[in-house]
C-alpha cells in the first residue's frame, strides 16, 4: 500500500497521538492503540493510525511505519519502525513468527474447558459484499492457512471469564474466530456471535486488548512493551467480577 500523502493533522489529532506513546528508542514507537482506531485503510472520514504517524515525521524523513495491524475495535499495542532498516528487520521477524503476542479478552458465558489449551484449526478468508470474514474450514479446503491459538483462564465472574490469548500464527480475526468455534465469543464481538450485554452492562465494542508485545531486538536481546486495559474494559471486568492481572 502507497503511504498517504498531504495529510493535514490538526493541533488536537497529533496531540491525541503523541499521547498515545508507550515506548520510544532510535529504531522503534510502540503506542497503546484505543479502541475503534482503525490502523489502516479505513473508510470514514477520520484519519487512521497510520495517517496519524506523520504527527511523529521529521524534516527530510518518512513517518514511522506500522510493522502489523490491529482490528479497529481491539485496542493496545501497536508498534512501528522509525527506520527504513528497522522496518526491514521487524518486518522479518514477524514473518518468522519470532514476535510473542499477549492478549486478554472477555468471553461468554463462561470459561473454556478445559480451561487451558491449544485450539488448532485451520481457516480461510471469505468476502459477504464489502466485508471480509474468516471461517474454520477443512485443513485440504482451498485456500485454508493453519491457525493456531494458545488460551489461559485467568478469572471467572458472572456468566463470563477473562483469558490471556496467545496466537501462534497471526490470521485475520484468528482469536475472534477460534473462540466462537469453541463456544466462547468475544463479548462485542457482533461479527462472531459476541455478546452484546452481560451482567447488566451494555458492551458497546469488542473486549479484546493486545496486553503485551515480545520485540526481537536487532541486538539479539528481547524487549517486552506492555499496555494496561483500558478504562471501559477494566470497568466491564469489574462489574463482572473478573480480576484483571498486573501486566
Amino acid at each position: 500500500m502507497k503511504p498517504p500523502r498531504n495529510i493535514q493533522l490538526s493541533a488536537e489529532e497529533i496531540a491525541w497521538v503523541r499521547s498515545m506513546v508507550i515506548y520510544e528508542d532510535a529504531d522503534l514507537l510502540a503506542l497503546n492503540k484505543p479502541s475503534g482506531l482503525s490502523s489502516q485503510g479505513g473508510r470514514g472520514q477520520v484519519h487512521t493510525l497510520d495517517e496519524l504517524l506523520f504527527a511523529f515525521a521529521r524534516p527530510g524523513k518518512a513517518r514511522p511505519r506500522l510493522i502489523h495491524r490491529l482490528d479497529r475495535d481491539t485496542s493496545g499495542v501497536i508498534l512501528t519502525a522509525k527506520t527504513k532498516p528497522a522496518a526491514s528487520a521487524l518486518g522479518k521477524a514477524m514473518m518468522a513468527r519470532r514476535f510473542g503476542k499477549t492478549y486478554l479478552a472477555v468471553v461468554t458465558p463462561g470459561p473454556p474447558d478445559p480451561p487451558v489449551g491449544l485450539i488448532d484449526k485451520p481457516m480461510r478468508r471469505e468476502e459477504v459484499g464489502r466485508e471480509a470474514y474468516m471461517r474454520i474450514c477443512a485443513p485440504d479446503a482451498e485456500g485454508a492457512e493453519s491457525a493456531q491459538s494458545h488460551y489461559r483462564t485467568l478469572s471467572v465472574g458472572a456468566g463470563a471469564a477473562l483469558l490471556e490469548l496467545s496466537p501462534r500464527t497471526g490470521r485475520m480475526h484468528q482469536l475472534r474466530v477460534h473462540l466462537a468455534s469453541i463456544g466462547r465469543p468475544i463479548a462485542g464481538d457482533v461479527r462472531y456471535g459476541g455478546a452484546l450485554s452481560l451482567g447488566g452492562q451494555a458492551c458497546s465494542r469488542l473486549m479484546l486488548h493486545a496486553a503485551a508485545l515480545e520485540v526481537p531486538l536487532a541486538d539479539g536481546a528481547r524487549r517486552r512493551i506492555t499496555a494496561p486495559p483500558p478504562a471501559d474494559m477494566s470497568a466491564f471486568c469489574a462489574g463482572l467480577g473478573l480480576t484483571v492481572p498486573a501486566i
